[in-house]
């Protein structure tokens, strides 16, 4: 009798206790839409209801860009704590993958994945600006900024904007007096590593520009 109901659409007492549960645990406005057009909602489906929201709200924060886990290493912010878990390792030195060619080891799988687009020459990501074209499609998404001039990442301290997490990172070092480059030959330190590749060339008495 009770599987009789469910094809003529007559709702049992657990039809209805589910149709509680559902108007009590989702958002009004997704209930309303089971409505919509005189359409009887289906509650056999809750599963299948609950990840289409589950999806919505996922959408949603991305959409939004609330990032919610933050990297306390360099600043960095990321929607989930699990792309947080596999940033971590560039900072742990915990990386598994290798490349082939020449033994440089990466962190994840997709570092490793652009880094071998440098041996092969393959550049697949194109600026639709200028054409310029890259290896990595981060590389093509920092030079699209110069184009548009955005500035994502600002520092808390000064509020001065960079257009990539890096250079944020050697910034907030000005505040934080952290001088983490030291040169092996006479111990001086640097901020940058940048700072440290030209001081170095004071030693070696190398003039690349010359």
């Amino acid at each position: 009798m009770t599987h009789m109901r469910t094809h003529i659409g007559e709702k049992t007492s657990e039809d209805n206790q589910s149709g509680k549960n559902l108007r009590k645990n989702f958002p009004y406005s997704f209930y309303k839409k089971s409505h919509a057009k005189g359409k009887t909602p289906k509650y056999v489906k809750h599963e299948k209801a609950f990840n289409k929201f589950s999806n919505l709200t996922r959408q949603n924060k991305t959409h939004t860009q609330e990032k919610l886990c933050e990297c306390t290493d360099c600043w960095r912010t990321f929607l989930y704590q699990s792309s947080l878990k596999v940033h971590g390792r560039s900072h742990n030195g915990d990386k598994h993958y290798i490349c082939k060619e020449c033994g440089k080891a990466f962190s994840n799988s997709s570092h490793l994945i652009g880094h071998g687009r440098i041996h092969s020459g393959e550049k697949l990501y194109v600026c639709k600006e200028c054409g310029k074209a890259f290896i990595q499609s981060t590389g093509l998404k920092l030079h699209i900024r110069t184009h548009t001039g955005e500035k994502p990442y600002k520092c808390k301290e000064c509020g001065k904007a960079f257009t990539h997490s890096s250079y944020l990172t050697d910034h907030t070092r000005i505040h934080s007096g952290k001088k983490p480059y030291v040169c092996m030959e006479c111990g001086k330190a640097f901020t940058r590593s940048t700072g440290l590749i030209l001081h170095i060339r004071i030693h070696t008495g190398e003039k690349p520009y010359e």
